[in-house]
């Protein structure tokens, strides 16, 4: 009983301590996911011969220029919206009482006030600018990402040589290492192609139906991908008030079809048959996770939630006395 009240309490501090240097701890995991993705092109561009650290150079100084222009235009269409936004918030306002009026025109005025009741345009405009700034500011510290980023890459092979010496010593560390690295690079690779093919067609639609700030709503798109089951839901709030403000009821509707459908093709049928039974996480302790984490890092943790949890059923599944959690974390 006394082992079990030190491990809560213990459990309980580094909760509490990872929560406060999350402005670092979510940067640096960041960083690490980003490494693991990119290395194995550090890896082929030494097999074709080419300097290892020239290829060093030319991977940091793509991943650098990427981060840069996402964080640039980011920040730029957060503050250009935040500009707009008191118009759009006029224009929604006008569309709540023409449909207030028309509400009442044909039913019963408790009904119409209970059901309007609910919608609280204020208050979802404040998230939704909230939520905004929070990506943003994620997105911003793109520097840091690539700070860390490039020390990772430049001590890469001093890991490998690490994990090795370890397998020497205990063999089940390499098969951890490789399960782990393995199972991350699946997840996010499929994630990542999923997350530009949903940003892009999004991008079209919204194009197509002339809603200001495309881009930004097709970046945010794929940003929020990345957060399963309700990420892509949230992505489409904001453009489709903005729709809503600008373009009126029909074209709104119809871009609330089409993001339904985008995000139910690929996040319901695509990535599945690709990711096959997935990382043995059950859709519960995904939701959960997401709470979790979320509540740790903030929007950051969001993000992070599956391949952290992936991340620590792999490491109980390794020792047969925590085994049994990672079962009931499995699907």
């Amino acid at each position: 009983m006394r082992f079990n009240l030190v491990a809560i309490a213990s459990f309980v501090i580094i909760i509490g301590g990872l929560s406060l240097a999350s402005s670092i701890v979510v940067p640096f995991l960041l960083a690490v996911f980003i490494a693991i993705i990119i290395y194995p092109i550090l890896e082929l561009m030494s097999k074709i011969h080419i300097n290892r650290f020239f290829a060093f150079i030319i991977l940091i100084g793509i991943c650098g220029s990427g981060l840069w222009f996402l964080g640039s235009v980011v920040a730029s269409a957060i503050l250009k919206f935040s500009t707009d936004l008191p118009l759009y918030k006029t224009k929604i306002d006008m569309f709540i009482d023409k449909l207030i009026l028309y509400v009442k025109d044909r039913a019963d005025i408790d009904i119409s006030n209970n059901i309007l009741s609910f919608i609280n345009i204020d208050k979802l405009i404040t998230t939704t600018s909230n939520l905004l700034l929070q990506t943003g500011s994620l997105v911003t510290q793109s520097f840091l990402v690539f700070l860390l980023l490039a020390f990772i890459l430049f001590e890469s092979q001093i890991f490998k040589d690490k994990v090795a010496y370890f397998a020497t010593k205990d063999p089940t560390t390499l098969h951890i290492a490789n399960t782990f690295i393995s199972n991350l690079k699946r997840y996010l690779a499929i994630k990542t192609i999923s997350s530009i093919a949903t940003g892009v067609i999004v991008w079209g639609f919204l194009v197509l139906f002339d809603v200001p700030h495309a881009l930004l709503w097709a970046i945010l798109a794929f940003i929020l991908n990345y957060i399963p089951t309700i990420g892509s839901i949230i992505a489409a709030i904001p453009a489709i008030l903005v729709s809503l403000a600008v373009n009126g009821l029909s074209v709104t509707l119809w871009l609330t079809l089409i993001y339904l459908m985008v995000n139910v093709a690929i996040g319901n049928f695509i990535e599945p048959k690709f990711l096959g039974k997935g990382l043995g996480i059950s859709t519960l302790v995904v939701i959960l996770s997401l709470l979790f984490w979320g509540f740790v890092f903030g929007i950051g943790g969001m993000f992070l939630a599956v391949p952290l949890t992936m991340s620590i059923k792999i490491a109980l599944d390794a020792n047969p006395r925590t085994k049994f959690i990672s079962v009931l974390l499995s699907n």
